[in-house]
């Protein structure tokens, strides 16, 4: 982990070196000159070597590297311990997550997923508070298709049933055909009034004025059925 990483460069910058100044240090000048003014006493390499055979099997692997603010921060919070606090951060798991959670870094992220997963929690309850409103719009929605819509769909179909109906009605094969029909009417009234003459049921005044009639009305509707047939629609 990253710590370990800063932890362990320290415990190194706290060891002697052959000649003052001949290594280069990747923290701060600020940083170096504070730690080599309050260094605590140095182990001897057989010592670091220990600490790195003692480093937890999780640690082995680092992540990607310390930013020199980052190192800068948490060398502060390290450069007033001792060999022995340094040791035990490497090799007492609790100890060293008691330090990571001491750090600013880590209070501010933890805070920030806290304040994250209440969020998200918050907004959970008020889903699962809103849940019976949801039910109950389902619940109207339902009526509203097995009621309302059933109800309005066969209104429409009777509607499309009686434009049909009307469609028919006023297309050129069926005018043609009903007044076909009046024709055929009016020609079976006019031998009616004229049996009724032969048997002399009317008299030739009401006859004349009865047959007439039909007559003019046959030759209207016989001219009409003429000229639908002659015509393009027809």
């Amino acid at each position: 982990m990253w710590l370990y990483e800063v932890v362990n460069s320290h415990e190194q910058q706290a060891q002697p070196h052959p000649q003052e100044g001949s290594s280069c240090s990747w923290y701060p000048p600020s940083v170096v000159g504070s730690t080599n003014s309050s260094r605590p006493a140095t182990p001897s390499s057989s010592t670091s070597n220990s600490f790195n055979s003692q480093r937890p099997a999780e640690w082995s692997h680092s992540p990607s590297p310390v930013s020199p603010a980052e190192a800068a921060g948490v060398i502060a919070l390290l450069k007033d311990k001792s060999v022995d606090e340094l040791r035990k951060l490497l090799s007492d798991k609790d100890a060293y997550n008691q330090f990571l959670l001491s750090v600013d870094q880590v209070k501010i992220q933890n805070k920030i997923r806290d304040e994250l997963r209440n969020e998200t929690l918050q907004l959970a309850r008020n889903n699962l508070d809103k849940e019976p409103q949801i039910m109950e719009l389902r619940n109207q929605c339902r009526i509203i298709r097995t009621t309302e819509l059933a109800a309005a769909q066969e209104k429409l179909n009777e509607l499309d049933r009686q434009k049909e109906e009307t469609l028919k009605f006023y297309s050129p094969a069926s005018f043609m055909h009903r007044l076909q029909d009046a024709m055929n009417v009016t020609e079976e009234e006019s031998e009616i009034v004229n049996r009724q003459l032969l048997d002399r049921e009317i008299d030739l005044g009401t006859f004349v004025q009865k047959y007439k009639k039909l007559r003019i009305s046959y030759h209207q509707r016989a001219l009409i059925h003429l000229a639908a047939k002659t015509s393009p629609i027809g």
